[in-house]
């Protein structure tokens, strides 16, 4: 590897270790000098040869991440935020566990190829022990916060790089992983980086926080501030307790407190934790009852190591356990299908209070929404709570039947009247929806002509075959994707007619715009497993559910059925990971499980991470890599040995180069 000079002189300073760190503070240059002390002692680094990036292979990789499964399932929010405050700066994410190796990844696609020269990548090793002084690896060591901009690092390969990490701690104060954003071209000087360092470190706090309240979700905990305004917010400070006041676990800021009780009261040894009575001037009642005391569930408490003043909310467990379980004779109701539609997003809040109001009302309505948002399960379930309940609910699928036929599907036709047609007639649509509802279905796709005269029966509220008229009492449900205000503009579609059945609108959001994405998820995850009550109980792993609430999702929960549908159908286990989906409903991160490791193993038959892939790969040759029949002697499906052949890296011969 050849050095150029910026990198020559980066090795002469490191081997004199005589020359400071211009724009570093004190405490930055003592932390950045301690480092490179260890880097030249303890782990005998010669900085005057620089070592190739390390990036692990991915059945490797998988297992540092499932030890951080629960964190990366829970932080996921945090780290999409981060990343899309920085990304436009030119920076990258990474997030780390203890070890050093990253475990998640957020860049630039475009920059892929110099990202992964420089080590800035999924599976990538940061250890100071391999990677010499660099902001995850010191951070590790260190554990605090921490910038190392450009010539701090060790390694000469490293110096236009700048990075800022901030460790994130579990309940107990150890550390799980490491945030971190880097950059491959930033300033010379390390004041450039005076936001990087305070943005990490509240988005770990943030990540830590959230892990904490998961981690202790059955337990009470008592969430603090100083300021009353910030407890429900943002309260600094997590204290897990058991019913009688005993601390159970804390958060970073919680921990402070409790090391500044220890010094206030010295006899306490630093292995035990204090009684939350002790921390606070209060009894255990007064902490218990603190959502009965206040109209905003916040009570102010004096704190004993200094007499200064906090506000503390209560954080009650789900007390599921409570709930009155129905017996064999009483099974549990199912909720009702409009309710069952949503979770705790705003916009589908209003939707179902606005049914709700207009379930009796004569008014139509028109549902519009991207396909697959689920329109026609809005639909069905309007008519489920209306008083036409008891009567049909008769569906036109307007887009699939030809426009020859339209006419006939709606209005029927007398005996006689149609050429080869039945002999005593057909009932049209309208008469089988009378009393109840007829669902359009793709209305827009319904030719003007027809238009005109489906507008004569909403009006007249009569259907006029040939012959006399017959009274009809619908209500029209009608469904688009389209804005058929627009084709209204484009003469496209009856401004009369749209305005009959406009009656009241209901837009529906997107699945990626909703705040319930989670609820979604688990609801049609057990919608299709109750369709399949002979299979065996399966559940979603937390990779698995992280990665679909990540996913897009253009084709709406439509296309988030399919997807649960080959991932129940594909699972071999009792749960369903990541490795489960259809490699299309990955993200970027997930999907370079398949990239290519950047070390001297191998991902072959002759380094398999396990026996079960030998077996596969000995199968495989013996069938001629013939995947039905491989399938049938394993007793599973065709998509899981797809899958488990992208897990081992084993590619047919014929699929090879």
């Amino acid at each position: 590897m050849s050095l150029c000079a910026a990198q020559r002189h980066h090795i002469d300073t490191l081997l004199c270790l005589g020359k400071t760190l211009q724009g570093a503070t004190i405490n930055q240059r003592d932390i950045i000098m301690r480092s490179w002390q260890r880097c030249l002692h303890e782990y005998q680094l010669d900085p005057s040869k620089p070592r190739p990036v390390r990036v692990v292979p991915q059945h490797i990789l998988r297992t540092h991440q499932e030890s951080v499964d629960e964190l990366l399932h829970v932080g996921r929010a945090g780290v999409d935020r981060l990343y899309a405050q920085i990304a436009s700066f030119g920076y990258v994410l990474l997030l780390t566990d203890h070890a050093g190796i990253t475990v998640k990844f957020r860049g630039d696609k475009e920059d892929q190829h110099a990202l992964r020269r420089a080590g800035l990548y999924l599976g990538a090793d940061w250890n100071e022990r391999y990677a010499g002084t660099c902001a995850v690896g010191t951070c590790l060591h260190e554990a605090i916060p921490l910038t190392c901009h450009q010539r701090e690092h060790f390694d000469a390969s490293h110096i236009s790089l700048t990075g800022s990490s901030a460790p994130i701690m579990d309940p107990q104060g150890n550390i799980i992983a490491v945030l971190n954003i880097s950059s491959l071209n930033s300033p010379r000087t390390l004041q450039s980086q005076a936001f990087a360092l305070p943005l990490v470190i509240h988005c770990a706090r943030m990540i830590e926080d959230a892990y904490f309240l998961h981690h202790y979700r059955n337990q009470l905990i008592l969430r603090y501030d100083s300021s009353r305004e910030f407890v429900h917010l943002n309260g600094r400070g997590l204290i897990a307790i058991d019913e009688g006041g005993n601390i159970i676990a804390a958060n970073s800021f919680g921990r402070e407190l409790i090391k500044a009780h220890q010094r206030y009261r010295p006899s306490l040894t630093s292995q035990t934790f204090p009684r939350a009575t002790q921390l606070f001037d209060a009894k255990v009642v007064d902490l218990l009852s603190i959502p009965s005391n206040s109209d905003d569930d916040i009570c102010a408490f004096r704190v004993r190591s200094d007499n200064s003043i906090v506000f503390i909310n209560l954080i009650e467990p789900r007390r599921n356990h409570l709930r009155p379980r129905p017996t064999p004779a009483e099974p549990a109701r199912p909720a009702p299908p409009l309710e069952r539609l949503a979770g705790d997003d705003p916009a589908m809040n209003r939707i179902k209070k606005l049914a709700h109001r207009l379930r009796n009302e004569s008014v139509n309505i028109l549902i519009s929404g991207d396909t697959g948002s689920g329109k026609t399960a809005l639909a069905q379930a309007f008519h489920s709570i209306s008083e036409r309940a008891h009567h049909p609910f008769v569906t036109m699928n307007c887009a699939s039947i030809p426009e020859s036929l339209i006419e006939r599907k709606l209005f029927g036709y007398h005996p006689g009247s149609i050429p080869n047609g039945q002999a005593e007639g057909e009932q049209g649509l309208i008469q089988q929806a009378d009393g109840g509802t007829l669902f359009l279905n793709d209305v827009s796709d319904i030719p003007l002509h027809l238009q005109s005269r489906l507008l004569r029966v909403i009006n007249a509220g009569e259907l006029l075959p040939p012959g006399t008229g017959t009274k009809m009492d619908i209500r029209i449900i009608a469904t688009t994707h389209r804005s058929i205000q627009q084709l209204v503009d484009n003469g496209l579609f009856r401004k009369d007619f749209y305005y009959r059945l406009n009656g009241a609108e209901f837009r529906l959001p997107p699945l990626r715009a909703r705040a319930d994405k989670h609820y979604v998820i688990r609801r049609v995850f057990e919608e299709l497993m109750e369709q399949q009550p002979h299979r065996q109980v399966l559940h979603l792993r937390a990779d698995a559910m992280s990665a679909l609430l990540a996913y897009s999702w253009p084709g709406n929960i439509r296309q988030l059925k399919n997807a649960l549908s080959f991932a129940i159908a594909s699972a071999d286990s009792k749960e369903i990971t990541v490795q489960d989906l259809p490699h299309e409903c990955l993200s970027p991160v997930h999907a370079k499980n398949d990239a290519p490791c950047l070390i001297t193993e191998q991902t072959t038959h002759a380094s398999l991470p396990d026996e079960q892939a030998e077996q596969l790969h000995a199968l495989l040759r013996q069938s001629q890599w013939n995947i039905s029949q491989a399938a049938k002697q394993l007793g599973v499906s065709r998509p899981t040995i797809y899958r488990r052949m992208q897990r081992y890296g084993l590619v047919a011969p014929n699929r090879q180069g």
